[in-house]
């Protein structure tokens, strides 16, 4: 992990951008997430799933680091030179016969797409899985508009249909086991099978089956975009299930919303993720449909093709020299399966469409870090995000970053220093002087004589008085030893530094 350089000044964007409604802050979403042993259940057993597959198909690839140093450096070039890869997309894709609409954040976009589907004179569209458009929340803004939005995605048909949330960036109803699934189906899908079983082959026949009229009335499709080839122009779409194929061929019209990171220089360059990201997401050693289009071709795929580049507050990431590192990210989702905090929560309790690691750090930046202060503690800081990121974003040191920018953005609110600020500047200034140090390291065996409840097995405190009540109401704290380490050295060494 490098170091992180200073803070930078707070960033501002829209508030709300990327969050959910009704959200509260991680601590109390989590809170109520614990106390949940089913959600644990279902995240365990599906995380651990997730995490074994990737572990094999990565183990197959000898030159796996290198891919990992590749998709680094592209993706840090390219945000280097965004501004000049976005006009040569925009530039290329027009010249295939699309057309290209900026921007500037959610309401301009879903405003665009709400006219563009209002021109075909359809009244619907079916939708491909898109972070994108969960984040500026197109489809509550097509039904305020009088249009229908359907999901193709079996994951987001199942959040679709229960009226709930997506909690994990790959997987949306992770939290939702077959049994579950079977009951929501029962009671949602009109005309289905009473003996319909939580079998997954059932279970998929059956929202197929729910699916198909919708695919063949369709006119106007929407979808997100992996990635987009400034080279040609060409945008790429990468799933599981056909779903998202029959969505970019059918229909007449295809309205693409694409976060303006996600565009690469080069057809070289996209070899490189095509490789990184279904390893890193599914743990599979290639999409079981990669689908890519550029701009319009007469008798086949759709007869207009539009592309949305959303900003919403990216660019304002973009000037973060730390937190930039974050626009690197593929949606891949590997460190949402790996992260301890994630697996014991879910992905409802950070209150974004984003969640895990990388949401902790993403919608923070996106939405300003007076809005989402509490994501960046929603980590211990244990590093296996950064271990496990195909593009080798250095999570942890951002996650710091912005908790150093939240501590700036409270200070200068108030004009009294808080209890926190002022225990850490007795601590420098403590820490700072040999012999106030010394005292204080012997004077800590006070807390052994204040701790109650301890568990004498692990020699752990469970519960503090006072204000550092604060610290144990959530964690338990280590008994501090009987003695000191100087103290230990001088009875093993003495002062002349030889072993006894």
């Amino acid at each position: 992990m490098s170091d992180a350089p200073a803070p930078t000044a707070p960033i501002h964007a829209p508030a709300g951008v990327g969050m959910l409604r009704g959200a509260r802050t991680f601590p109390e979403a989590a809170r109520q997430a614990l106390g949940d042993p089913q959600l644990r259940h279902n995240l365990g057993h599906a995380t651990a799933t997730i995490r074994e597959k990737r572990a094999n198909v990565v183990a197959e690839v000898a030159d796996w680091a290198e891919l990992r140093n590749a998709g680094q450096a592209i993706k840090s070039a390219t945000m280097a030179t965004l501004d000049e890869q976005l006009v040569r997309l925009e530039h290329q894709v027009t010249a295939a016969g699309g057309v290209v609409h900026w921007a500037s954040d959610a309401d301009s976009a879903n405003e665009i797409v709400a006219r563009l589907v209002r021109e075909t004179g359809s009244r619907e569209v079916v939708k491909v899985k898109s972070m994108a458009t969960q984040e500026i929340g197109l489809n509550n803004a097509l039904a305020q508009a009088g249009i229908d939005a359907y999901e193709t995605d079996l994951a987001e048909l199942i959040v679709q249909l229960g009226d709930d949330l997506p909690s994990h960036i790959l997987v949306p109803a992770i939290h939702r086991n077959r049994a579950e699934i079977r009951n929501l189906f029962l009671r949602a899908i009109p005309g289905i099978d009473p003996g319909l079983t939580d079998n997954p082959s059932a279970l998929a026949a059956a929202a197929r089956r729910h699916l198909r009229q919708r695919f063949l009335s369709a006119k106007v499709a929407v979808s997100g975009a992996n990635f987009a080839v400034a080279e040609t122009g060409t945008l790429c779409v990468v799933e599981s299930e056909g779903n998202g194929r029959m969505c970019l061929t059918l229909p007449d019209t295809l309205i693409t919303v694409m976060g303006i990171e996600k565009v690469v220089p080069s057809w070289r360059d996209l070899e490189v993720f095509l490789q990184l990201l279904p390893r890193s997401s599914t743990g599979e050693r290639m999409n079981p449909y990669t689908s890519l289009w550029t701009g319009v071709h007469r008798g086949d795929g759709p007869r207009a093709v539009h592309l949305v580049l959303l900003d919403n507050g990216r660019t304002s990431v973009l000037a973060d020299q730390v937190g930039r590192d974050a626009l690197n990210c593929i949606r891949c989702s590997a460190c949402l399966n790996v992260c301890p905090v994630y697996q014991r929560t879910g992905g409802h309790a950070y209150g974004s469409v984003y969640p895990g690691p990388i949401g902790a750090i993403l919608s923070p930046q996106l939405t300003g870090i007076e809005h989402n202060a509490s994501l960046p503690y929603a980590s211990t800081l244990c590093g296996a995000c950064y271990d496990v990121c195909p593009v080798k974003i250095d999570i942890p040191s951002i996650l710091v970053h912005l908790r150093a920018q939240d501590v700036e953005v409270k200070r200068a609110r108030r004009d009294v220093p808080t209890p926190e600020a002022i225990a850490m500047a007795a601590a420098a200034w403590t820490m700072t002087d040999d012999r106030r140090w010394s005292r204080a390291q012997r004077s800590s065996r006070l807390a052994r004589l204040v701790g109650r409840r301890r568990n004498k097995a692990r020699g752990l405190i469970r519960s503090l008085p006072g204000p550092l009540a604060a610290w144990t109401v959530a964690r338990d704290a280590p008994r501090p030893p009987a003695e000191t380490f100087r103290e230990w050295w001088a009875r093993e060494r003495g002062r002349d530094g030889q072993r006894r």
